[in-house]
Order: C-alpha cells, then sequence, then structure tokens
C-alpha cells in the first residue's frame, strides 16, 4: 500500500505562525523532504521534532522525485517542506507532486503562510481578482516582454524579488507599465516587516534594497482593447475608416464598427461619409 506526500507549508519568517496540524504531520510521517537540510534542520529543533531528511532542491528535483516516489510506493509517509511558505510556489514541489498523481499517490495539502496571500491582504489593492507571477526572469528581455504582456491586465500582480534585483525590477516596471502605485511587502512576519506604498518612481527614490520581497501591482485603469478604441478615436472619422478598411471589414461592418467605438449613432456615421 503507497504511502502518502503531504505538502506541508512552513513558516515565512515567525517561527510561531506554524499550525497545529502542519506540526503534528512533521512529527508522525517517516521523512522529511526539505529544500535546503540545513534550514528545516532550524525549524526541526524550534518544535523538538526528529525526523530523517531527504534533501529536495531545485536543481536534483528529477532525481530526487524519484527517490521519493520509490519510498512513498514502499508505504512510507512523506512530508515535502520548502525553506519557507508553501512548497510548489515558486519553491521547489511541482515534479514531485505531478509524479505522485501519476502514481496514484495521495497527495494531501497542509495548509499555512504564503508570502503573496499575506501581502496582498496588507496592500491597499483589489483582492478580488489578481495575477500570481512569482519571479520575473532575470534576463532584462524576458522580464520586458512579461511585462508587456502583464501592460493592460486589470487584476493586481504579485510578483517575487530578490533585493539584490529589486532595483533592476523596478526600473524596468517604471519603463513598461508606466508609473504605477506598487507596494513592496518586505521580510513578512519578521521583526523588520514592511510596507511600502507610493508610486514606482517615488519607492525607487527612497527604497533600500534589503531583504526578500513580494512587488504588488495595482492593476491597469484600462484594458487593451478599450486602449484600442480610446487611440482609434484620436483619428480623424477618414482614419478611422481606413483603419478597419485595410482590415478588411466592409461598409457596412466599418459603418457599424465606427459608430460602437465613438459611441454615435449608426446614420450619424453613415450620413458623414455619405455626404462625403
Amino acid at each position: 500500500m503507497n504511502g502518502e506526500l503531504y505538502i506541508v507549508a512552513t513558516p515565512i519568517g515567525n517561527l510561531n505562525d506554524i499550525t497545529i496540524r502542519a506540526l503534528e504531520t512533521l512529527k508522525n510521517v517517516d521523512y522529511i523532504a526539505a529544500e535546503d537540510t540545513r534550514h528545516t534542520l532550524k525549524l526541526l529543533n524550534y518544535f523538538d521534532i526528529s525526523k530523517p531528511l531527504i534533501s529536495y532542491y531545485k536543481e536534483n528535483e528529477k532525481t530526487k522525485s524519484e527517490v521519493i516516489i520509490e519510498k512513498l510506493e514502499e508505504g512510507k509517509n512523506i512530508a515535502l517542506v520548502s525553506d519557507a511558505g508553501t512548497p510548489g510556489i515558486s519553491d521547489p514541489g511541482e515534479e514531485v507532486i505531478k509524479k505522485a498523481i501519476e502514481r496514484n499517490i495521495k497527495v494531501i495539502p497542509i495548509p499555512g503562510a504564503c508570502a503573496a496571500i499575506n501581502a496582498i491582504i496588507c496592500s491597499g489593492f483589489s483582492t478580488k481578482e489578481f495575477e500570481f507571477i512569482g519571479f520575473l526572469s532575470a534576463k532584462k528581455s524576458e522580464k520586458v516582454k512579461k511585462l508587456e504582456e502583464l501592460k493592460y491586465d486589470l487584476r493586481t500582480l504579485i510578483i517575487y524579488e530578490a533585493p539584490h534585483k529589486l532595483e533592476s525590477t523596478l526600473n524596468t516596471m517604471l519603463e513598461v507599465l508606466g508609473d504605477r502605485n506598487i507596494c513592496i511587502a518586505r521580510e513578512l512576519t519578521k521583526i523588520h516587516e514592511e510596507f511600502i506604498r507610493g508610486k514606482i518612481s517615488e519607492i525607487l527614490n527612497s527604497v533600500e534594497y534589503r531583504g526578500e520581497c513580494v512587488i504588488l501591482v495595482e492593476g491597469a485603469k484600462i484594458s487593451k482593447s478599450e486602449q484600442n478604441i480610446e487611440n482609434l478615436t484620436k483619428l480623424s472619422l477618414d482614419e478611422h475608416y481606413k483603419y478597419y478598411e485595410e482590415k478588411g471589414f466592409s461598409k457596412k461592418e466599418i459603418v457599424k464598427q465606427i459608430a460602437k467605438d465613438r459611441k454615435l449613432e449608426k446614420n450619424e456615421v453613415y450620413q458623414y461619409f455619405l455626404d462625403k
């Protein structure tokens, strides 16, 4: 009979944020698979827990996934933890979870701390809809490309960033997204926890680049389609007509679309072109 794989969320700073259920799980499993065994040992020692550890980090994820699966198929129960927060969320875990599901091994979530959620609830931005991005690419070209994709996203954006890359990322965001309102959540749940709110340009000139960060970006004020319509309404009626004509629209379709874009009556637009 297969064992069970527990995905255990651990504190993102303050060790007292661990749940009772997480502690019980760590005490009762046969093995703990950890992103950094040294880091996890500090947590286990703090709560007087002693278990065999399996090193499981990004670079050895594929090979160690098989080791974990083998032990699970032997009937051993294993808890997967990352250095902080929830495994699989911008941390190792996705690979072994997929393999466990493929082998019909039960995967059980043990919920707890998540930096993204704690950051957005204190950001002051909309929590109705949000887009979790995780870490942006370190390459400027790929970072720009991703931000261009998100430029007209109306949802709050959640981005993780390391302190030594924060200044570069903020400059790129200013360049691509414009001077948006953002909130930087730094050192969450730790002694120096801080929320820095303001325009990107203001924060660039005042922030100290230290501590792990979550960047919350206020959603776009206007969608891409609305922006396109706004740009079209700045054209003359003749230029507007030519735009749709070049797209292959029929005369009837062009008149209808221009009227819709400019919030005019169709007859009014039709009469304009008739008079011409």
